[in-house]
């Protein structure tokens, strides 16, 4: 089943799911008469991520011989019973390099539900300057990974469900569909009831106060990716003063409701398919999948309708079926650096081999090689239809089905059926979008990328204005993919590396190219 808010949790997250993958679950602790901000944390040589984590080895040093330390952080399970139960929050960290340390640098690397205790050292090598001066930090936030997380289903069902058709063409496949996610949602109840009413992001934006604390840091240093600018800014609206430096890559629109996000998405998808059609027919070697870009959409569009009633060889025994091959068409997306392999993936899937578009739908599901799944999707269901309070009905996604489409005639149904992924959920949604406006806050480097699929690049600019006054600062990269920084563009990587290690704040305005 598709679930809008899975493309945007792809983010940096996704990418890292092809190098390395996710965490697994703690148990929980009874509570204790302690103060929590006063906890001293036991840093240890990181373990091989478990089944929740995604599987694979221990993070291997960084090349300078930076050693990767883990340690389990407590705190409340109910924000409002502090002194309740806790639960325990996996940690990773590198330590600073330099001499000139300013304190710790707080990662979130988007979703909900990606893991940064194993995205961190994936890409961790390629934040070395900003370790000269901070020790660079990440977590698993609530319901994610090691940190008490969230479970639904087992593997064999999770197979069955992303091999569903996920965008129905009568009464009976909406039946079907709409029984699915119930089922899903009601295992997301059965196996994980205690923590469901407590993912929200607002409950992990209080987490990392505490992580804070717990840090020694008077001020959050912060760098946050995808959903991670959401939780930054949900954050920074509840510890205005608390805010030292802070990156947002890869903006989420906080004023949009759920529906108006998936809309969003929809049009930032199909544009970068365009982007990505018109990449391939302009080198000079011929594209092979199309002669124009018209013709390389064309071409798409007619072979995920064939899909829908002739799935051609995946991975065997599963076959490539309309809804895996979209989302992995979907995950290509991300990254420019994807773009080859997207290609070379549609080259044999023409000819009736499917194994390449298969990997990268498993990749955006967060499965792995050996049919086992990390629980990116069970958190990325919980956290946002604990924060959303919409809940669509079939009805209403038949109603809106010509928008989407209009948006998007390759994703629009895919992520307007989408929406149904809260349906009959056990949790009522918060609010029908974030509150991040931080009067008093200093300033936030808010970061766009024009060509960005997952969050569109004009959320950056509502980012700004909802952040308030004085708090918001904008930059736009005119590039491709998912993100700016990761991107290597050096006058991106500049105003970040200024801001964030010497304090010296861009000009509103600034454009990289």
């Amino acid at each position: 089943m598709p679930n809008p808010a899975l493309l945007r949790a792809a983010a940096v997250t996704a990418s890292a799911l092809l190098l390395t993958s996710l965490l697994a679950g703690c148990g929980d602790d009874e509570a204790e008469d302690e103060d929590l901000t006063r906890q001293e944390l036991t840093w240890e040589e990181c373990p091989a991520p478990s089944q929740a984590e995604g599987g694979g080895d221990s993070p291997s040093p960084l090349p300078d011989n930076g050693e990767w330390q883990c340690a389990t952080m407590k705190a409340p399970r109910d924000w409002d019973d502090p002194d309740g139960d806790t639960i325990g929050l996996a940690l990773i960290r590198v330590r600073a390099t330099g001499d000139d340390r300013i304190g710790s640098l707080i990662f979130n690397f988007g979703g909900p539900g990606g893991s940064g205790v194993t995205t961190l050292p994936a890409f961790g090598n390629e934040y070395a300057t900003l370790r000269t001066r901070y020790d660079l930090v990440s977590f698993d936030p609530r319901g994610v990974g090691r940190s008490d997380p969230v479970l639904c289903e087992d593997d064999q069902q999770l197979d069955a469900y992303f091999q569903q058709d996920a965008t129905p063409d009568d009464a009976a496949e909406r039946t079907e569909l709409v029984d699915n996610v119930r089922g899903f949602n009601s295992a997301c109840e059965k196996n994980s009831k205690t923590m469901l009413p407590h993912v929200l992001t607002t409950d992990a934006a209080r987490d990392m106060d505490l992580m804070r604390q717990v840090l020694g840091d008077e001020k959050l240093h912060y760098f946050g990716i995808s959903y991670g600018t959401e939780l930054g800014g949900v954050y920074a609206h509840l510890f205005p003063k608390k805010v030292g430096r802070a990156v947002f890559d890869a903006v989420v629109d906080p004023t949009e409701t759920p529906e108006q996000g998936s809309l969003g998405q929809a049009r930032g998808f199909q544009r970068a398919l365009g982007n990505f059609a018109e990449d391939c027919v302009s080198k000079e070697e011929p594209c092979p999948i199309g002669d124009t870009a018209e013709d390389v959409e064309k071409r798409i569009a007619t072979f995920l309708k064939d899909l829908d009633s002739k799935p051609i060889e995946g991975i065997f025994p599963r076959r490539l079926t309309q809804t895996a091959a979209t989302g992995g068409i979907a995950q290509a997306l991300y990254s420019q650096d994807f773009w080859e392999y997207l290609t070379e993936g549609l080259e044999q899937a023409y000819d009736g081999n499917g194994e390449i578009l298969m990997m990268l739908s498993d990749s955006m599901n967060g499965r792995s090689p050996n049919g086992e799944y990390s629980n990116l999707a069970a958190a990325n269901v919980s956290i946002n239809c604990a924060d959303d309070k919409p809940r669509y009905t079939p009805a209403y996604v038949e109603e809106k089905l010509p928008a989407f489409r209009a948006a998007s005639p390759i994703f629009g149904d895919y992520l307007a059926w989408g929406m149904l992924s809260c349906t009959d959920w056990a949790v009522p949604g918060a609010a029908d979008h974030p509150d991040v406006s931080a009067p008093g806050a200093a300033p936030i480097l808010v970061v766009g990328n024009t060509g960005d699929p997952a969050t569109p690049y004009e959320g950056t600019r509502k980012m700004v204005r909802a952040l308030g006054p004085g708090v918001g600062v904008e930059l736009t990269y005119k590039g491709q993919g998912h993100g700016a920084y990761d991107s290597k563009n050096r006058c991106v990587q500049d105003a970040v590396h200024g801001y964030l290690l010497e304090g010296k704040v861009p000009t509103a305005g600034t454009v990289c190219s």
